[in-house]
């Protein structure tokens, strides 16, 4: 094992990986984020490769899928880091959670791509939990992008990574995005649901390429966004219940797009 133990909180090394761990600023800054656990660490050795560093408590050594999540890192070249439990445990915010974590680059583009294929527009969503749940719904209906509007959560966030599921590493995440340009310069048309709509998803003609437009938890998607999309939407529910959660609404709009690609309209 090839693996640089660290035993000291003086470390320099430690103390970048605390920073990391404990700033949103930090992470921002160095355009970094951490992966906490098996399942999103063998996710991106799948998708994406080594990682900058794979981080291991010395109590996890001898759990198979760590060690073999470590032996692929420094077969790959990756910087490998074996810490004391103690000093393992305040970089995680996973509560017993299994001492493996890496930390890599956010993927960023060159350039703002065009939407001109399926896409995803999120307008000012503020849960993590909601962002994290729409993301992996996005990656398993087959969306290939999804464009975060100013004042989204931050998608690499720790917590928004936990409730994605690795669905990061399967699709491409641009934010900080000016939803009105990119919706005025759109290839494809742009639907945003809305319950003032008279037409039901179910009523129109998915099957051609298209992005959907979803906004804020609680006021939903901007006028001016709103005014610019193609065309509303609304998917039929009881009176009694006033709206539907907006990770919800994205599976359900998504997978009537896949139902009707896959089986017709």
């Amino acid at each position: 094992m090839s693996a640089r133990s660290i035993s000291s909180r003086d470390n320099p090394a430690y103390k970048q990986l605390r920073q990391l761990a404990a700033s949103a600023q930090a992470r921002r800054k160095a355009g970094r984020t951490l992966l906490d656990g098996v399942h999103l660490c063998e996710a991106w050795l799948q998708q994406r490769g080594a990682p900058l560093q794979c981080v291991v408590g010395e109590g996890a050594l001898d759990q198979r899928e760590v060690a073999a999540v470590l032996a692929n890192c420094e077969r790959l070249g990756a910087d490998c880091l074996l810490l004391p439990d103690a000093l393992f445990a305040p970089l995680s915010q996973v509560e017993h959670g299994v001492l493996l974590l890496f930390v890599v680059d956010v993927p960023v583009p060159d350039a703002l791509p065009a939407l001109a294929g399926p896409a995803l527009l999120l307008d000012g969503l503020q849960d993590p939990g909601n962002l994290g749940a729409i993301l992996r719904t996005a990656a398993a209906a087959g969306i290939p992008q999804v464009f975060c509007g100013r004042g989204t959560a931050s998608a690499w966030s720790p917590k928004v990574l936990r409730a994605g599921m690795g669905a990061h590493f399967a699709i491409d995440i641009i934010e900080d995005v000016d939803l009105e340009r990119l919706v005025v310069e759109a290839k494809v048309p742009v639907y945003a649901t809305s319950s003032h709509a008279t037409a039901t998803i179910y009523q129109a003609d998915l099957r051609p390429a298209c992005a959907w437009l979803f906004g804020h938890e609680g006021q939903g998607v901007s006028d001016a966004l709103l005014a610019q999309a193609t065309r509303h939407l609304t998917i039929p529910q009881a009176p009694c219940i006033e709206s539907m959660n907006v990770a919800a609404s994205v599976a359900v709009c998504l997978f009537e797009q896949v139902r009707q690609q896959r089986f017709g309209a």
